[in-house]
């Protein structure tokens, strides 16, 4: 294992100096006694490298594993190979208990890879048991390395070992929504890993152990900033630190993007104009992007928000979303620079249905933007709400790349608090069939190039991220970003495998510990979606930090109220987006749109979106709307109960810290699916005038005693940083 001097000092590699810190802390609390669980902080995410219990398994892999050899065309050396080297050492000797004789080697690569592919297979060389590592690009053999890892930590037979695998989606990236004064929008694990301020003198460690876990799950780009944009960051005191960060990541395949201010030629290049079809305007971006690759000669490109929510755009000029996003294009085709174009617009002023707004923007300019512009929609037409009908832009600019875009922080699912494994809802959207060109024409196909044969692909997840110890906040909020690297990596996998994975990897292969925990994090999203908006209601949270319940909220502008979407009357519940509504379901594909439109053919987790419902319309289960809403709010709350018992039961069989902060926030989570039960059922049931039905617990408090509920200095709200 290679050390290295940081500011003078011996810098222990990130792993060993977790296990150290671990073992200081056990120490002193006088509790490091053979077999008791000991003490994490959960820093080491899913890149536990903890000694394998079981013998003869152990035994097993280190048969197998002493010889290691990393075969590139090459055969030559790199930082990325070698970064390679020190996690399987890292690994294996953790692992294992052994120092693999890890070589390089170029005469076994016989084989054509996929860009970013790898190989792993089990030879004898010179009767000696060999594992070899082959791909065509150093970073293939990188991923590799963290794949035989990953199977070592969870217990995979030997011949499992044997793989080829490669990504189905080029571009894997983080979105970090923070703010250069180290704040994060909707961020609810502390400030900023970027410590701008010291940058570029000082590289903390932790941005290789950032890099280290992006990379063992294929994440290859990191949009640094937050895409309500600062222009100083592309100005020359900040591309310095950005390449800082970029020669730190370079090793592990990751390539820095940033979000570009569409104003920022006037904030920060005194023009007096942004305009993009001003010859003058084109040039200062096309310079300024020959500056930054001068500073990062691998700089991905630009995420932009324009002309949403105060954002500048190329509309401020009369100008189209396609010659805004042409202008920066044109600027960085020449090194190969991508724009992922935001299609989250909508204007209060527009009277149409705000979830319709996206697609009568960008549908009528589908192939007119460069080949290097992505167009980037939500996973649903609104807003990251626990449960939305797919974007209906997927499947409707085949002529356009679009990029998917996922909140990995839970903005709407509880922050940092709640329990909420979002690998469910990810697969719900890319699962869904658009039949934009026949039946299979998944999101997932979309929006990796098959279905329209698009060269480049993309999807981005915005980050939870931050400077808490354990990186995400809650324990078991890690599973997230874990998800979102596997599932860009290969859409088919289960949400069941990932959350597998990731538990065996994160606590332990125990199955008394993997099955409760597996079953939680599969259970947590349907359950969230219960307690908070059943049925397809959507945005009826609390005003701007989106904490707790506010269905009665309606002193803002109109599509910033919960009533405007949820609908409450005497009559019914819900939005009419069916043809005799505003017809949001007739921007789908027409088998979509029948399903949705109509009130017999919808499913019921999107009801209340796409119709209002009258409270005595008898559901599938023979229930009136009311019941049916009743129960689901009562069985959300339930299924957390289910949690605080399930996880007092694994008190011993895992580590006390991580237990003790889970058991804490699992306890306030079944307290606050209660607030979010009272408060809604309370509301609506002025408009409804019906009892709860048996089964449903009464409320403990009256509604003005909910309403009267204000919190504040809520972690990750813009407007009070």
């Amino acid at each position: 294992m290679r050390h290295r001097l940081v500011n003078d000092s011996l810098y222990l590699p990130p792993l060993m100096n977790s296990r150290l810190c671990s073992c200081l802390g056990l120490l002193a609390f006088g509790i490091l006694t053979p077999g008791a669980a000991r003490a994490e902080d959960g820093y080491r995410l899913w890149l536990r490298y903890d000694r394998i219990a079981d013998e003869p398994q152990r035994a097993a892999y280190a048969a197998v594993l002493g010889q290691v050899v990393l075969a590139t065309p090459t055969g030559t050396d790199s930082p990325t190979l070698a970064a390679a080297r020190d996690e399987l050492m890292t690994g294996l000797s953790g692992l294992l208990g052994i120092k693999p004789h890890i070589t390089l080697d170029s005469s076994v690569v016989n084989a054509a890879f996929a860009e970013e592919g790898y190989n792993i297979s089990l030879l004898a060389r010179d009767n000696v048991n060999t594992v070899v590592i082959t791909a065509n690009r150093d970073i293939g053999v990188l991923y590799g390395a963290f794949a035989l890892l990953r199977y070592v930590q969870t217990g995979r037979p030997i011949n499992d070992f044997a793989v080829t695998e490669a990504p189905k989606i080029k571009r894997r990236l983080l979105n970090h929504w923070d703010n250069l004064t180290r704040t994060v929008e909707r961020g609810y694990a502390g400030f900023s890993l970027w410590d701008w301020f010291a940058l570029p003198d000082y590289r903390d460690p932790r941005y290789t152990d950032y890099a280290r876990a992006c990379a063992s799950i294929g994440i290859n780009g990191s949009v640094l900033t937050s895409v309500n944009a600062n222009a100083l960051v592309l100005t020359e005191p900040f591309l310095v630190k950005v390449a800082a960060l970029a020669d730190v990541f370079r090793p592990y395949g990751i390539r820095v993007y940033l979000t570009a201010r569409f104003s920022a030629p006037v904030e920060i290049g005194g023009l007096s104009t942004a305009d993009p079809l001003d010859p003058v305007v084109q040039a200062w971006w096309k310079a300024k992007v020959d500056e930054i690759y001068r500073y990062v000669p691998d700089f991905g490109g630009f995420l932009v928000k324009a002309n949403s929510e105060g954002q500048p755009g190329p509309q401020d000029y009369h100008r189209t979303h396609a010659d805004g996003a042409n202008m920066l294009a044109d600027a960085l085709a020449p090194h190969g620079g991508i724009v992922m174009w935001r299609a989250f617009v909508y204007d209060q002023h527009v009277p149409d249905d705000r979830a319709k707004q996206a697609f009568n923007e960008f549908k009528p300019l589908d192939g007119m933007f460069r080949p290097n512009v992505f167009v980037q929609p939500k996973n649903g037409p609104l807003d990251f709400q626990p449960r939305e009908p797919f974007h209906p832009l997927f499947g409707a600019m085949p002529r356009t790349p679009l990029a998917l875009e996922v909140q990995i922080t839970q903005e709407y699912l509880g922050s940092a608090v709640h329990l909420a494994f979002l690998a469910p809802m990810w697969k719900e959207c890319l699962d869904s069939d658009t039949f934009a060109a026949g039946a299979g024409s998944t999101v997932a196909r979309v929006i990796d190039g098959s279905v329209d044969r698009h060269a480049d692909s993309a999807i981005a997840g915005v980050a939870n991220t931050g400077t808490d110890r354990n990186w995400c906040g809650h324990p078991l909020a890690a599973a997230n970003w874990y998800a979102f690297g596997r599932l860009a990596w290969d859409h088919s996998l289960s949400s069941g495998q990932i959350a597998d994975e990731w538990t065996r990897m994160t606590f332990s292969n125990d199955p008394q510990v993997v099955q409760p925990i597996t079953k939680m994090l599969l259970a947590s999203r349907e359950a969230v979606v219960n307690y908070m908006t059943p049925l397809g209601l959507h945005h009826i949270m609390a005003t701007d930090h989106h904490y707790g319940p506010g269905p009665w909220v309606d002193n803002l502008r109109p599509d910033w109220n919960p009533v405007y979407y949820h609908r409450a009357d005497a009559i019914g519940l819900g939005f009419d987006r069916s043809p005799a509504g505003s017809n949001a379901a007739g921007q789908y594909a027409p088998l979509v749109a029948k399903v949705y439109g109509d009130l017999a053919l919808c499913p019921e987790s999107l009801l209340l979106w796409f119709h209002h419902v009258p409270w005595d319309h008898q559901l599938k289960s023979g229930r009136t709307l009311w019941d049916e809403l009743c129960l689901h709010y009562q069985a959300g709350v339930n299924e957390v109960r289910m949690w605080v018992e399930a996880w007092a039961a694994l008190e011993g069989r895992i580590d006390q810290e991580r237990f003790a902060h889970v058991q804490t926030l699992l306890r306030r989570q079944e307290r606050e699916a209660r607030w979010w039960r009272d408060a809604c059922l309370l509301y609506f049931q002025t408009y409804s005038r019906r009892p709860l039905p048996a089964g449903v617990e009464p409320p403990e408090h009256t509604l003005d005693y909910y309403k009267g509920i204000h919190l504040r200095y809520v972690p990750g709200t813009p407007s009070e940083q």
